[in-house]
């Protein structure tokens, strides 16, 4: 295998012809997220979609900017290869893909990111779900987004939601899972409260009683006694949040509560009858715990009647704005202050950036975000009237990430901050001050060495 065929097969992972249907081709789409003036969904199918000053398909934005020219950046179905490819039309400021310029036709896949000029940026993503099936009963603020996975999430909210079975939400670290359970037992219509508990919380020594309560003098210490929190959840829903964590003696004690619908106290000879709802989350594997032996076969199958992975962010990076403003507005509420005006805008490189953040941190790093570039700048307003920058972004950004997620655990995350995508000269320059070395010139750059491999593959350079 020649040099370039090995970089092409390394940096241009396209889905096989056999494993991509036409409806999936038909109903794929390109979402337009910044500025927020132009957000919209452009569907995508076999026919050419131009994008430019000049909107020449219905429905395409007219992309108002100078540095964009009339016919700017095409998309094209490629029939042979199953899937769409994006090229530049000779503008003068270039398009770019995944921040590697589209001089020659690139491929396009779920979660690319284009860029057309230093002002606009889209996303392209292939749909989860069929036309019409997002639940119109969910709550766009509790769920916001458009990108397909999202509205996958909001048809699954709204098929288990009236329904008693208990449900498992699985999803890594700050997803957002405890949103979930909320939209959960607000669609139920259930008269009761929504009681959380945090299982890894739990005092090991009395978690029994924290859970199903205690009568008085049940144990040292057992001065009054509690109901605990399932009769406090009685009519409502329980939401168990790190059910994995969950010690593996008290599993059958709980799989009891769940199937008996009913509760014993520490020290009581009574079980009280209750009514309630049991929404677990995790952000471990428990079929492999089950099969370790640290989780109860029957448990997990009694929690997972009903199972929801909730996906991370890097899999609807779209609805990365979306977020910012919904968690910016929770901000404001926090602090009594009113509504913003308008959504916060974000120069083309910097919102560029961000969308290519891996977010191992989800929706916890993205509400850093706003806390930070809230208090530097002002919550109700953009720093100077401008849009944010890449260099008023804070650097914590793109330090190396302390959360591993299955799919980055061999992938280095940059530590030092991104530099813009630089031209072919540029990049020769770069390999030339490094040796050569691609690693060094990933670190120089602050990308993985998998985005250098993209951009001297797009300038038709070779390894030495």
């Amino acid at each position: 295998m020649s040099m370039s065929d090995e970089l092409r097969q390394r940096t241009t992972a396209v889905p096989s012809p056999r494993s991509v249907r036409t409806d999936r081709m038909a109903t794929a789409e390109l979402r337009v997220v910044m500025p927020p003036t132009l957000a919209t969904t452009i569907p995508l199918g076999a026919d050419r979609l131009v994008l430019g000053r000049q909107a020449e398909q219905p429905g395409a934005p007219e992309i108002v900017d100078l540095s964009v020219s009339r016919k700017h950046f095409a998309i094209e179905w490629d029939a042979s290869g199953g899937f769409h490819t994006g090229v530049d039309l000779g503008s003068s400021n270039g398009s770019f893909i995944d921040s590697v310029r589209a001089v020659s036709r690139l491929p396009l896949a779920d979660g690319s990111v284009v860029r057309l000029g230093p002002t606009v940026v889209a996303v392209y993503q292939s749909p989860a779900v069929a036309d019409g099936d997002d639940s119109l009963a969910t709550s766009r603020d509790a769920v916001p987004g458009q990108a397909p996975a999202t509205r996958g999430l909001r048809v699954s909210l709204g098929r288990v939601a009236a329904d008693p079975s208990p449900v498992l939400l699985i999803g890594e670290t700050g997803t957002g899972k405890e949103h979930i359970a909320e939209e959960i037992h607000r669609l139920s219509g259930r008269r009761g409260d929504l009681v959380a508990v945090n299982c890894a919380a739990l005092t090991p020594a009395l978690v029994e009683s924290q859970l199903f309560g205690h009568v008085r003098g049940a144990f040292t210490g057992a001065s009054e006694a509690q109901i605990g929190l399932f009769r406090e959840a009685d009519g409502g829903t329980l939401f168990l949040d790190e059910i994995g964590e969950l010690p593996l003696d008290l599993q059958p004690k709980l799989l009891r509560a769940i199937q008996e619908r009913e509760v014993r106290p520490v020290g009581s000879t009574r079980s009280f009858a209750v009514d309630v709802r049991v929404v677990a989350a995790t952000n471990r594997n428990l079929a492999k715990q089950v099969n370790e032996g640290s989780f109860r076969r029957d448990l997990y199958g009694r929690l997972s009647l009903w199972e929801i992975t909730v996906p991370p962010l890097r899999r609807r990076r779209g609805d990365l704005f979306m977020w910012i403003d919904r968690l910016r507005r929770r901000w404001l509420s926090e602090r009594s202050r009113a509504a913003p005006a308008q959504e916060w805008v974000f120069e083309a490189s910097a919102a560029e950036a961000l969308l290519l953040r891996e977010w191992h941190d989800n929706l916890r790093g993205v509400d850093r975000l706003v806390h930070a570039l809230a208090g530097a700048a002002g919550p109700d307003a953009q720093p100077g009237g401008e849009p944010f920058t890449f260099a008023s972004l804070p650097s914590w950004l793109w330090e190396a990430a302390s959360i591993e997620t299955p799919e980055t655990r061999h992938t280095p995350v940059p530590a030092t901050p991104a530099r813009p995508a630089p031209n072919r000269e540029e990049l020769i320059a770069a390999l030339a001050q490094h040796q050569g070395s691609v690693r060094a010139t990933a670190r120089y750059y602050g990308r993985d060495r998998r985005q250098i491999y993209r951009w001297m593959e797009s300038f038709g350079l070779k390894e030495r």
